[in-house]
């Protein structure tokens, strides 16, 4: 049995996930398979993720160790998000993933990690109050998104910068509402700030877009920002529980 703050269950390893292939047309009946598989992947990660509340996600990379600088603002993070009374979601991995999982079950709050599959074993961190794996990359990126209200950046490598632009994009073409992100590590992101600056200069992104940026080093600035966004706009209400796809709540 899982105890906040005490005990901690044993990872189960995930197993080395087969390539896709995404080179061109192949049969049509292992392109149906291919939709089918990827419907009910959807369908999974609704059902795990229907109820568990309204979260925050934190990006970063896993390659971060304990004691490092990111990981410990990771994990600071983690337990504010959880004293703000929202869930800590992350990719459920290790580093700065598994920080801010920490970080809320240290603190009491709900913590959740959406793993995916990859071409080697690998074992998701074991702070989460539950743990989803997916095949498909952009089946994860879409469930990062789809339950959260704000978006927390920590340093990390072309994952990470995936999740930031993909995000960014999203809320830039109002695609998403206009939820707070928050970028954590003023010194590893100021090259990647410099860019934003020339693109804003280049004409191929409006000066305004940066506004959808907080950047900080501060967990308390960056928490107020996120506490004062979401209560102005859009304040989490509580669902209705219809479990049509027997859902379970954690």
């Amino acid at each position: 049995m899982q105890t906040k703050g005490t005990e901690i269950q044993e990872p189960k390893t995930i197993p080395a996930q087969k390539h896709f292939d995404l080179d061109g047309p192949k049969p049509r009946f292992k392109e149906f398979k291919f939709v089918v598989q990827i419907f009910f992947e959807f369908i999974k990660g609704f059902r795990a993720l229907h109820f568990v509340g309204s979260c925050i996600t934190v990006f970063g990379s896993a390659r971060f160790k304990e004691g490092h600088p990111y990981y410990e603002l990771a994990r600071k993070m983690g337990q504010q998000i959880a004293e703000l009374g929202f869930v800590t979601m992350t990719g459920g991995g290790p580093g700065i993933m598994e920080a801010a999982n920490r970080g809320a079950f240290e603190n009491g709050g709900k913590s959740i990690g959406c793993n995916i599959k990859l071409p080697f074993e690998q074992t998701p961190n074991p702070y989460v109050d539950k743990s989803i794996t997916f095949n498909f990359f952009f089946i994860r990126k879409v469930l990062l998104v789809k339950y959260s209200y704000a978006f927390i950046i920590m340093p990390g490598g072309f994952g990470t910068q995936d999740e930031f632009f993909e995000t960014l994009t999203l809320v830039q073409t109002k695609v998403i509402k206009n939820f707070p992100i928050v970028v954590m590590g003023k010194e590893y992101h100021a090259p990647l700030m410099h860019w934003i600056e020339h693109m804003i200069e280049a004409g191929t992104i409006s000066p305004e877009d940066k506004d959808f940026i907080l950047l900080t080093d501060d967990c308390d600035e960056a928490i107020e920002h996120i506490r004062k966004y979401v209560n102005k706009n859009y304040p989490p209400k509580p669902k209705k529980r219809f479990w049509l796809l027997f859902e379970k709540k954690i």
